[in-house]
Protein backbone atom coordinates (compact mmCIF):
# COMPACT_ATOMS: atom_id res chain seq x y z
CA UNK A 1 0.00 0.00 0.00
CA UNK A 2 2.79 2.39 0.95
CA UNK A 3 4.70 1.50 -2.22
CA UNK A 4 1.62 2.25 -4.29
CA UNK A 5 1.21 5.67 -2.68
CA UNK A 6 4.89 6.46 -3.17
CA UNK A 7 4.70 5.50 -6.84
CA UNK A 8 1.60 7.62 -7.35
CA UNK A 9 3.24 10.59 -5.61
CA UNK A 10 6.24 10.18 -7.88
CA UNK A 11 3.98 10.19 -10.92
CA UNK A 12 2.28 13.38 -9.80
CA UNK A 13 5.63 15.06 -9.13
CA UNK A 14 6.88 14.06 -12.58
CA UNK A 15 3.68 15.39 -14.15
CA UNK A 16 4.00 18.65 -12.21
CA UNK A 17 7.61 19.04 -13.34
CA UNK A 18 6.58 18.44 -16.95
CA UNK A 19 3.76 20.99 -16.72
CA UNK A 20 6.14 23.58 -15.28
CA UNK A 21 8.62 22.82 -18.05
CA UNK A 22 5.90 23.56 -20.63
CA UNK A 23 4.32 26.51 -18.85
CA UNK A 24 7.36 28.55 -17.78
CA UNK A 25 8.38 29.70 -21.31
CA UNK A 26 4.82 30.85 -22.03
CA UNK A 27 4.57 32.66 -18.70
CA UNK A 28 7.89 34.37 -19.41
CA UNK A 29 6.57 35.35 -22.85
CA UNK A 30 3.52 36.99 -21.27
CA UNK A 31 5.71 38.78 -18.73
CA UNK A 32 8.04 40.06 -21.46
CA UNK A 33 5.15 41.26 -23.62
CA UNK A 34 4.00 43.69 -20.90
CA UNK A 35 7.43 44.96 -19.78
CA UNK A 36 8.71 48.42 -20.76
CA UNK A 37 12.16 48.68 -22.42
CA UNK A 38 13.77 49.66 -19.11
CA UNK A 39 12.76 46.37 -17.50
CA UNK A 40 13.65 44.32 -20.56
CA UNK A 41 17.26 45.47 -20.27
CA UNK A 42 17.46 44.99 -16.51
CA UNK A 43 20.23 42.80 -15.10
CA UNK A 44 17.79 41.54 -12.47
CA UNK A 45 14.66 40.47 -14.39
CA UNK A 46 11.43 39.75 -12.59
CA UNK A 47 8.47 37.55 -13.46
CA UNK A 48 5.89 40.24 -12.77
CA UNK A 49 6.38 43.58 -14.61
CA UNK A 50 6.85 46.44 -12.18
CA UNK A 51 5.39 48.95 -14.62
CA UNK A 52 3.19 46.98 -17.10
CA UNK A 53 2.54 48.64 -20.44
CA UNK A 54 0.76 48.00 -23.76
CA UNK A 55 3.41 49.90 -25.72
CA UNK A 56 4.93 46.66 -27.04
CA UNK A 57 1.62 45.67 -28.62
CA UNK A 58 1.19 49.07 -30.26
CA UNK A 59 4.76 48.97 -31.56
CA UNK A 60 4.29 45.45 -32.92
CA UNK A 61 1.25 46.48 -34.96
CA UNK A 62 3.01 49.66 -36.15
CA UNK A 63 6.15 47.85 -37.32
CA UNK A 64 4.69 44.78 -39.02
CA UNK A 65 1.43 43.96 -40.88
CA UNK A 66 0.26 41.52 -38.23
CA UNK A 67 -3.43 41.67 -39.14
CA UNK A 68 -2.77 40.96 -42.82
CA UNK A 69 -0.39 38.12 -41.91
CA UNK A 70 -2.98 36.72 -39.50
CA UNK A 71 -5.56 36.79 -42.31
CA UNK A 72 -3.15 34.84 -44.53
CA UNK A 73 -2.61 32.29 -41.76
CA UNK A 74 -6.36 32.05 -41.19
CA UNK A 75 -6.99 31.45 -44.91
CA UNK A 76 -4.35 28.73 -45.11
CA UNK A 77 -5.45 27.07 -41.86
CA UNK A 78 -9.17 27.06 -42.68
CA UNK A 79 -8.53 25.76 -46.19
CA UNK A 80 -6.19 23.03 -44.97
CA UNK A 81 -8.51 21.95 -42.17
CA UNK A 82 -11.60 21.77 -44.39
CA UNK A 83 -9.94 19.92 -47.27
CA UNK A 84 -8.11 17.51 -44.96
CA UNK A 85 -11.39 16.53 -43.30
CA UNK A 86 -13.21 16.13 -46.60
CA UNK A 87 -10.47 13.81 -47.88
CA UNK A 88 -9.76 11.95 -44.66
CA UNK A 89 -13.35 11.03 -43.74
CA UNK A 90 -14.12 8.65 -46.66
CA UNK A 91 -10.55 7.32 -46.62
CA UNK A 92 -10.76 6.57 -42.90
CA UNK A 93 -14.12 4.87 -43.43
CA UNK A 94 -12.65 2.50 -46.02
CA UNK A 95 -9.55 1.77 -43.91
CA UNK A 96 -11.67 1.05 -40.82
CA UNK A 97 -14.38 -1.06 -42.43
CA UNK A 98 -12.27 -3.03 -44.92
CA UNK A 99 -9.39 -4.52 -42.97
CA UNK A 100 -7.51 -5.94 -45.93
CA UNK A 101 -3.76 -6.16 -46.43
CA UNK A 102 -3.92 -2.97 -48.46
CA UNK A 103 -5.70 -1.18 -45.61
CA UNK A 104 -3.12 -2.41 -43.10
CA UNK A 105 -0.31 -1.32 -45.42
CA UNK A 106 -1.91 2.10 -45.78
CA UNK A 107 -2.20 2.40 -41.99
CA UNK A 108 1.47 1.49 -41.63
CA UNK A 109 2.42 4.05 -44.24
CA UNK A 110 0.45 6.72 -42.37
CA UNK A 111 2.50 6.03 -39.24
CA UNK A 112 5.84 5.83 -41.06
CA UNK A 113 5.22 9.05 -42.99
CA UNK A 114 5.12 11.00 -39.74
CA UNK A 115 8.80 10.17 -39.20
CA UNK A 116 9.93 11.96 -42.38
CA UNK A 117 11.85 15.17 -41.55
CA UNK A 118 10.71 18.36 -43.26
CA UNK A 119 14.10 18.87 -44.90
CA UNK A 120 13.72 15.52 -46.68
CA UNK A 121 10.47 16.45 -48.42
CA UNK A 122 10.83 20.19 -49.02
CA UNK A 123 12.91 19.92 -52.23
CA UNK A 124 10.56 17.43 -53.98
CA UNK A 125 7.57 19.51 -52.86
CA UNK A 126 9.19 22.68 -54.14
CA UNK A 127 9.87 21.11 -57.55
CA UNK A 128 6.33 19.75 -57.82
CA UNK A 129 4.78 23.11 -56.93
CA UNK A 130 7.16 24.87 -59.31
CA UNK A 131 6.01 22.67 -62.19
CA UNK A 132 2.39 23.38 -61.21
CA UNK A 133 3.18 27.12 -60.96
CA UNK A 134 1.98 27.21 -57.37
CA UNK A 135 5.11 28.63 -55.75
CA UNK A 136 4.41 31.83 -53.81
CA UNK A 137 0.68 31.20 -53.82
CA UNK A 138 -1.86 30.44 -51.13
CA UNK A 139 -3.36 27.42 -53.00
CA UNK A 140 0.09 25.85 -53.17
CA UNK A 141 0.66 26.36 -49.46
CA UNK A 142 -2.77 24.95 -48.61
CA UNK A 143 -2.01 21.89 -50.76
CA UNK A 144 1.18 21.26 -48.80
CA UNK A 145 -0.60 21.71 -45.47
CA UNK A 146 -3.30 19.23 -46.51
CA UNK A 147 -0.73 16.62 -47.47
CA UNK A 148 1.12 17.15 -44.20
CA UNK A 149 -2.02 17.00 -42.03
CA UNK A 150 -3.70 14.10 -43.82
CA UNK A 151 -1.81 11.19 -42.16
CA UNK A 152 -2.65 12.27 -38.62
CA UNK A 153 -6.21 13.13 -39.64
CA UNK A 154 -6.59 9.61 -41.04
CA UNK A 155 -5.17 8.09 -37.88
CA UNK A 156 -7.64 9.97 -35.70
CA UNK A 157 -10.69 9.34 -37.87
CA UNK A 158 -10.01 5.62 -38.26
CA UNK A 159 -10.38 5.28 -34.50
CA UNK A 160 -13.65 7.21 -34.53
CA UNK A 161 -15.07 5.12 -37.40
CA UNK A 162 -14.20 1.86 -35.64
CA UNK A 163 -16.11 3.08 -32.59
CA UNK A 164 -19.33 3.34 -34.64
CA UNK A 165 -21.26 0.02 -34.44
CA UNK A 166 -21.33 -1.68 -37.87
CA UNK A 167 -24.87 -2.86 -37.09
CA UNK A 168 -26.15 0.65 -37.77
CA UNK A 169 -24.72 0.55 -41.27
CA UNK A 170 -26.07 -2.94 -41.85
CA UNK A 171 -29.54 -1.72 -40.87
CA UNK A 172 -29.21 1.16 -43.35
CA UNK A 173 -28.15 -1.30 -46.06
CA UNK A 174 -31.24 -3.43 -45.35
CA UNK A 175 -33.36 -0.30 -45.89
CA UNK A 176 -31.76 0.11 -49.31
CA UNK A 177 -29.08 2.74 -48.60
CA UNK A 178 -25.87 2.50 -50.61
CA UNK A 179 -22.35 2.99 -49.27
CA UNK A 180 -22.26 6.73 -49.97
CA UNK A 181 -25.74 7.30 -48.53
CA UNK A 182 -24.83 5.27 -45.44
CA UNK A 183 -21.63 7.28 -44.93
CA UNK A 184 -23.38 10.62 -45.33
CA UNK A 185 -26.64 9.91 -43.49
CA UNK A 186 -25.67 7.39 -40.82
CA UNK A 187 -21.94 7.36 -40.10
CA UNK A 188 -21.01 11.01 -40.64
CA UNK A 189 -23.46 12.43 -38.04
CA UNK A 190 -22.05 10.03 -35.44
CA UNK A 191 -18.54 11.09 -36.43
CA UNK A 192 -19.31 14.81 -36.10
CA UNK A 193 -17.34 15.33 -32.86
CA UNK A 194 -14.36 13.45 -34.27
CA UNK A 195 -14.53 15.28 -37.59
CA UNK A 196 -14.64 18.61 -35.75
CA UNK A 197 -11.66 17.68 -33.58
CA UNK A 198 -9.68 16.48 -36.61
CA UNK A 199 -10.45 19.64 -38.56
CA UNK A 200 -9.44 21.84 -35.64
CA UNK A 201 -6.22 19.90 -35.20
CA UNK A 202 -5.38 20.41 -38.88
CA UNK A 203 -6.26 24.09 -38.43
CA UNK A 204 -3.86 24.50 -35.50
CA UNK A 205 -1.09 22.64 -37.32
CA UNK A 206 -1.38 24.95 -40.32
CA UNK A 207 -1.73 28.06 -38.15
CA UNK A 208 1.55 27.36 -36.33
CA UNK A 209 3.52 26.07 -39.33
CA UNK A 210 6.66 28.04 -40.22
CA UNK A 211 9.08 26.10 -42.41
CA UNK A 212 6.92 25.47 -45.48
CA UNK A 213 5.58 29.03 -45.43
CA UNK A 214 9.12 30.42 -45.21
CA UNK A 215 10.34 28.41 -48.21
CA UNK A 216 7.28 28.58 -50.46
CA UNK A 217 6.07 32.18 -49.93
CA UNK A 218 8.35 34.98 -51.10
CA UNK A 219 6.04 37.99 -51.45
CA UNK A 220 5.68 39.94 -48.17
CA UNK A 221 1.94 40.39 -48.76
CA UNK A 222 1.46 36.59 -48.84
CA UNK A 223 3.53 35.68 -45.79
CA UNK A 224 1.84 34.04 -42.83
CA UNK A 225 2.02 35.14 -39.20
CA UNK A 226 4.87 32.83 -38.04
CA UNK A 227 7.05 34.12 -40.89
CA UNK A 228 6.24 37.77 -40.14
CA UNK A 229 7.28 37.23 -36.52
CA UNK A 230 10.85 36.67 -37.68
CA UNK A 231 10.94 40.25 -38.99
CA UNK A 232 11.29 41.44 -35.41
CA UNK A 233 14.79 39.93 -35.46
CA UNK A 234 17.38 42.19 -37.09
CA UNK A 235 20.00 41.26 -39.66
CA UNK A 236 22.59 40.72 -36.94
CA UNK A 237 20.31 38.46 -34.92
CA UNK A 238 19.32 41.11 -32.39
CA UNK A 239 15.65 40.74 -31.48
CA UNK A 240 13.28 43.59 -30.75
CA UNK A 241 12.27 41.65 -27.67
CA UNK A 242 9.22 43.56 -26.42
CA UNK A 243 7.25 43.77 -29.71
CA UNK A 244 8.35 40.22 -30.61
CA UNK A 245 6.98 38.86 -27.34
CA UNK A 246 3.74 40.81 -27.74
CA UNK A 247 3.19 39.58 -31.30
CA UNK A 248 4.12 36.00 -30.39
CA UNK A 249 1.68 36.09 -27.46
CA UNK A 250 -1.17 37.17 -29.74
CA UNK A 251 -0.21 34.54 -32.33
CA UNK A 252 -0.28 31.81 -29.68
CA UNK A 253 -3.74 32.58 -28.33
CA UNK A 254 -5.76 30.90 -31.16
CA UNK A 255 -3.82 27.65 -30.73
CA UNK A 256 -4.37 27.64 -26.98
CA UNK A 257 -8.09 28.28 -27.34
CA UNK A 258 -8.55 25.57 -29.97
CA UNK A 259 -6.56 22.97 -28.04
CA UNK A 260 -8.48 23.79 -24.88
CA UNK A 261 -11.65 22.96 -26.80
CA UNK A 262 -10.52 19.79 -28.57
CA UNK A 263 -8.04 18.16 -26.18
CA UNK A 264 -10.65 15.69 -24.88
CA UNK A 265 -11.75 14.86 -28.41
CA UNK A 266 -8.15 14.27 -29.53
CA UNK A 267 -7.62 11.80 -26.68
CA UNK A 268 -10.90 10.11 -27.54
CA UNK A 269 -9.89 9.79 -31.18
CA UNK A 270 -6.61 8.11 -30.24
CA UNK A 271 -8.34 5.64 -27.94
CA UNK A 272 -11.58 5.03 -29.84
CA UNK A 273 -11.76 1.56 -31.22
CA UNK A 274 -9.00 0.32 -28.91
CA UNK A 275 -11.52 -1.47 -26.68
CA UNK A 276 -13.36 -4.34 -28.29
CA UNK A 277 -17.05 -4.56 -27.45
Amino acid sequence: MRTSRTGRAGQYLALLAYLLFLALPFLWLISTAFKPPRELGSLHPTWIPKDPTLANFRQAFDEQPLLHAALNSLTAALGAGLIAVLLATPMAYVMARHRTRLARAATGWVVVSQAFPLVLVIIPLFLVLKNLRLINSMPGLIMVYVVWALPFALWMLVGYVRAVPPELEEAAAVDGAGRLRTLVSVTAPLLAPGIAATGLFAFVTAWNEFFFALVLLKSPERQTLPVVLTHFIGAEGVADLGPLAAAAFLATLPSLVVFAVIQRRITGGMLAGAVKN
